[in-house]
């Protein structure tokens, strides 16, 4: 299969570079809905904790799914704890209902754009990233994609701005849906992916420990870890460890390729350099943390 990914990604002239830049560029443009203090002003008003950001997080993302139990939820988000994903998931749709979440999530993300662009929300630059954004996104495959296929299901919004958001959401989650299928590929559970990507430096062990699990579980992780050869005793990756975490990668960024290639290298290419002053603006707006667990410039 990756073979022809590979051949596929060359016949379309994108390269898995470039994949991988538009990963960098949209994936801040989706996640500030977490972050932003307009969204959490509209969880809260249907009745959402925000003294904290994971009671909202888990409905604001799993809200396209429907009304899903916490199982399904862990299943589709992979490397959270399940009594994490319980804790806030269990009481989320006696709170409000998944449409009025995704709602929420459309009108807290409109009112954070223009916050944060300013009178750039109306540019006719970013009117021109959201058509390209919206083609790469209304290509993608959802077959096997759990979270992409629930975003691509709804309706677009109907401002531009909006529409970047969307977009920026459908191929994030389908680019997130295809790194589990790498995952289980490697052969790294859900625990493991955390451990394993820590070792490498990707973010420190307490903001990969943020997801719920406790200390037993991450440790007897890293013990299979050390049985398979991929970390030392002291927790850091072997040259196996790191070889794999990089073919993880490289997996992800193949499965990423397709939307892509759909929209081609030249409509690409433009698409990246409309979206560096946004993706600027929100970097700047101080709303993201400085680590993540994406390991977004390290990996």
């Amino acid at each position: 299969m990756s073979g022809n990914v590979d051949e596929a990604v060359r016949a379309g002239g994108v390269e898995l570079g470039r994949v991988r830049q538009l990963w960098h560029l949209l994936e801040p443009l989706h996640a500030v809905l977490y972050y932003a203090p307009e969204v959490f002003e509209e969880v809260a008003a249907l009745g959402f904790g925000i003294e904290e950001r994971w009671p909202s997080y888990f409905p604001l993302r799993a809200a396209p799914l429907g009304a899903v139990g916490s199982e399904r939820v862990a299943s589709a988000f992979y490397s959270f704890s399940p009594r994490m994903v319980a804790e806030h998931m269990e009481p989320a749709w006696g709170i409000t209902s998944p449409e009025a979440v995704v709602e929420a999530r459309e009108r807290g993300i409109g009112r954070a754009y223009r916050a944060i662009f300013g009178d750039r929300v109306a540019s006719p630059e970013l009117a021109e990233a959201a058509a390209l954004a919206r083609r790469a996104a209304e290509s993608v495959n959802t077959a096997g994609r759990p979270l992409a296929a629930a975003n691509a299901e709804l309706p677009w919004p109907e401002t531009p701005h909006q529409q970047v958001w969307h977009a920026a959401t459908i191929l994030r989650e389908h680019r997130g849906d295809g790194h589990l299928a790498a995952l289980l590929v490697a052969g790294l559970d859900p625990v493991e992916s955390l451990v394993s990507f820590a070792a490498t430096g990707a973010a420190s062990v307490e903001r990969f420990a943020s997801r719920g699990w406790s200390a037993q579980e991450w440790a007897a992780a890293g013990e299979r870890l050390v049985g398979r050869g991929l970390l030392h005793q002291d927790g850091t990756a072997t040259d196996a460890g790191r070889a794999l975490r990089r073919e993880v990668e490289h997996h992800t960024d193949e499965l990423a390729a397709a939307p892509w290639q759909a929209l081609g290298p030249a409509a690409t290419g433009r698409l990246a350099d409309l979206l560096g002053e946004f993706w600027v603006a929100i970097l700047g707006s101080g709303l993201l943390p400085s680590e993540t667990t994406l390991g977004i410039g390290k990996v």
